[in-house]
């Protein structure tokens, strides 16, 4: 049984596909980011990275106690081994798939995460026009590096469906909020219309349909507490006793 610390974001998304399509039992741990769940104490043990999606393991094929593995794109592959499906056969075939999950982890998600983080505050913290035209920009260049790379296959790392297609799945299919014109990029239409049919990706996409965060409810100084919390991290102090230069 995989525990699956979850909230339904593009990242979180990549996992519960992976999860429908594997067949592999799941239970969803609701994450609740946007009240900063994932700060706190008994999840750093999980995610020391502050972040979801991560899994918990109850029966690793090592027959050790649970394993946690975090970061989106090495919990995919870690299912990928422990289910023996999506991650590619054979050593060419495996990181063809490996590099395209790594594109997605490096560039896809950061880049889109970029674009709209600076689209959210462009009325509110000055003049965001620079930061906007660098993220559209590089956002548009990454849908031209999916396209050209579908132009002549169906699929991103194979000629089977993957684990990249999963983890890139999410992050494309809200192009038309993402300002992408997708009548420049018919080859990645075609991909995801076509992965669109599949009924296990469409019950992954649909975990936590029901979950929301109604910022109407809380209250002013709460929301100055979260908006602290959630933007402009800088570094967790670590403890000052107990460690290796005691």
């Amino acid at each position: 049984m995989i525990d699956l610390h979850y909230w339904p974001t593009p990242n979180g998304k990549k996992l519960t596909i992976q999860l429908e399509e594997s067949g592999i039992d799941y239970v969803v741990i609701d994450c609740e980011i946007g009240r900063g769940a994932q700060f706190e104490e008994a999840f750093l043990h999980i995610s020391p990275n502050n972040r979801m999606p991560a899994i918990v393991d109850h029966d690793p094929s090592d027959g050790g106690g649970p394993l946690s593995v975090f970061e989106s794109g090495a919990c995919m592959m870690y299912l990928a081994e422990k289910s023996g499906q999506f991650g590619g056969s054979g050593l060419r075939e495996q990181w063809e798939v490996n590099q395209w999950v790594m594109w997605q982890m490096a560039n896809q998600g950061p880049k889109t995460g970029e674009r709209g983080h600076f689209a959210r505050l462009k009325d509110r913290e000055g003049d965001q026009s620079y930061a906007l035209r660098r993220f559209n920009d590089e956002l548009h260049r990454l849908y031209g590096v999916m396209n050209n790379r579908l132009y002549d296959r169906r699929y991103l790392a194979a000629d089977h469906y993957t684990i990249a297609d999963m983890a890139c799945y999410p992050w494309t299919v809200g192009w038309e909020a993402q300002g992408i014109d997708m009548n420049e990029f018919k080859y990645v239409r075609r991909w995801l219309n076509e992965l669109s049919e599949r009924p296990a990706l469409q019950k992954g996409m649909a975990v936590g349909s029901d979950l929301s965060q109604d910022y109407s409810k809380i209250s002013k100084k709460d929301i100055e507490r979260l908006t602290s919390l959630l933007y402009n991290q800088r570094a967790r102090p670590a403890p000052e006793t107990g460690g290796l230069l005691d």
